[in-house]
């Protein structure tokens, strides 16, 4: 396996290569080489997982490369459509679901449903009922994180996490943290308000609605009216003052279990995020989980190989294995049903977590309203705008921008 970190040049051009053996021309073997484009991390378990599983199928396979790239989300999304423009696009993502709009708008990823048994796994990433995208893992999702050293047992509404909250704030150390700085720490509010970010219809903005007014009213209350939020946080603010005992409880995603448990070992607590007092309603993360996508040039015997890759990927020997040395749900379902999930306090707890959650939108109109929300977000935060003129100025934006799209 040849592994590139964050290469700034184009895709590589994977080959398919007739080698005739020696002597009297004989056992001919067909030499398969691809790249695969991954956003996990580049430093950490999960970036070295990918490299260790593409070095593994190698080694059972000689006749096969794999070409292993890490790119970040945004990286990963915009160097991909650019290199299937210019016909060097890789063929194997390894990436996450939103990516499916934008690409199959751009017809540059083809549907997978034929190479797996769509009843032995979570839901995949679909385009008009169409599976674009093959589970490799669920969740994604966000979560209460507790430092069990100061909390003894994770608050079941949000009354109870304010009180608890309240309690542990003094000087330096707040008794709550998230991300303020990025709306998808907004959305599992916004469900356990009775919202949502679109109609019925999947790609209808509904961002100006009292149970968004609701929200973010709710998000300013936490920091100016019951203090027990740091004014100003940003996802590594938050990240150091749980890390630091600074925060006695954190909002945060399934990616950062690992870590944590290495941190905190068994003092770190996992729990759903507290059902909303106001509404009696439980937040609803997104939950997306990472996804094999694949390039729609890829056919014939190379394809075939690259499936029977994924299907070695997702045994449920490698799943299990996944969630053990990265402390993340599988994608096959008898994986997370195992009792290897069941058993562990912080599998379990990240399941549960994930059980409220929804499939995040995987429709292009779902990243204009990511960018609509965030500077709104922001101005209620700082509190120089009202919820309600936040919430109005965030449909006006999005509307604005998806009418262009079109």
């Amino acid at each position: 396996m040849r592994v590139f970190h964050h290469t700034k040049r184009g895709a590589l051009v994977a080959v398919v290569l007739l080698v005739v053996a020696c002597g009297n021309g004989e056992g001919a073997v067909d030499e398969i080489e691809f790249d695969l484009w991954t956003q996990e991390g580049d430093t950490g378990q999960a970036f070295q997982y990918v490299e260790s599983l593409a070095e593994r199928y190698e080694e059972k396979n000689s006749d096969i490369t794999i070409n292993v790239v890490r790119k970040d989300a945004e990286e990963l999304r915009e160097e991909f459509q650019s290199a299937s423009v210019a016909g060097a696009a890789p063929e194997l993502l390894w990436t996450v679901n939103n990516h499916a709009g934008p690409f199959t708008a751009a017809g540059i990823i083809q549907p997978v449903g034929d190479l797996y048994d769509r009843d032995e796994f979570i839901e995949p990433v679909t385009m008009d009922g169409e599976p674009y995208g093959i589970p490799i893992s669920s969740g994604n999702h966000l979560m209460l994180l507790y430092n069990r050293r100061l909390v003894d047992s994770a608050p079941r509404n949000t009354d109870e996490m304010i009180e608890i909250a309240g309690e542990l704030t003094e000087g330096n150390r707040y008794g709550l943290a998230y991300n303020m700085t990025e709306p998808f720490w907004l959305l599992p509010w916004l469900g356990g308000f009775g919202g949502s970010v679109f109609a019925e219809d999947g790609i209808t903005p509904t961002l100006d609605t009292q149970e968004m007014v609701a929200t973010l009213q709710f998000l300013y209350d936490l920091t100016h009216v019951h203090e027990i939020t740091p004014g100003e946080a940003d996802y590594g603010t938050m990240d150091t003052l749980f890390k630091e005992g600074n925060a006695a409880m954190i909002i945060n995603g399934d990616w950062s279990l690992g870590e944590y448990h290495d941190h905190f070992g068994e003092d770190l607590g996992v729990a759903p995020i507290p059902t909303v007092s106001q509404t009696g309603l439980e937040p609803a993360p997104y939950t997306s989980g990472k996804y094999f996508m694949m390039s729609d040039t890829v056919a014939g015997a190379l394809r075939e190989a690259i499936g029977e890759f994924i299907a070695w990927v997702l045994g449920e020997e490698r799943q299990l294995e996944m969630a053990d040395e990265l402390t993340r749900l599988p994608g096959r379902l008898s994986a997370l049903e195992h009792e290897q999930i069941s058993g562990d306090p912080i599998l379990a707890g990240s399941a549960a977590a994930m059980a409220n959650g929804i499939p995040s939108p995987a429709a292009r109109e779902m990243q204009v309203i990511w960018d609509a929300m965030l500077p709104s977000q922001t101005a209620v935060l700082a509190g120089t705008v009202s919820p309600e003129d936040a919430a109005a100025e965030m449909q006006a934006v999005s509307e604005t921008a998806i009418r262009a799209m079109e």
